[in-house]
């Protein structure tokens, strides 16, 4: 059971470089308002969904603790972070403060997972 959570956390991890890695990639754009949500930035946004939950049931099911409140705000940040991607991945331009609360979210969610 341990091998196959490492995997999942393995493609969690890369979930979230793609989002994160996206939205730096971007960073002298959202200054010229040229911004925008890029394809990989969602398949990264999605590959942190599905794995998490993933995730969070193989460790329930290995009868490891699971801190249920910490998993709830995680996932209510991605969440936000996904709808926000969602809701602009077709514009051609994404409003600077759209674009950073995309990445500043992004950075929440990783310092809930490490930090907390």
């Amino acid at each position: 059971m341990d091998a196959l959570i490492n995997v999942f956390l393995a493609f969690h991890i890369i979930g979230i470089a793609a989002l994160l890695g996206g939205f730096l990639t971007q960073m002298k754009l959202i200054g010229a308002g040229e911004a925008r949500v890029l394809p990989g930035m969602m398949h990264g946004a999605w590959t942190m969904l599905v794995t998490g939950l993933a995730l969070v049931g193989l460790n329930e099911a290995d009868d490891q603790e699971v801190n249920n409140l910490k998993i709830g705000v995680k996932l209510a940040v991605l969440l936000a972070v996904l709808v926000l991607a969602y809701l602009n991945r077709d514009e051609e331009r994404v409003a600077a403060p759209v674009f950073g609360a995309i990445g500043l979210l992004t950075t929440l969610n990783i310092f809930l997972a490490t930090l907390w």
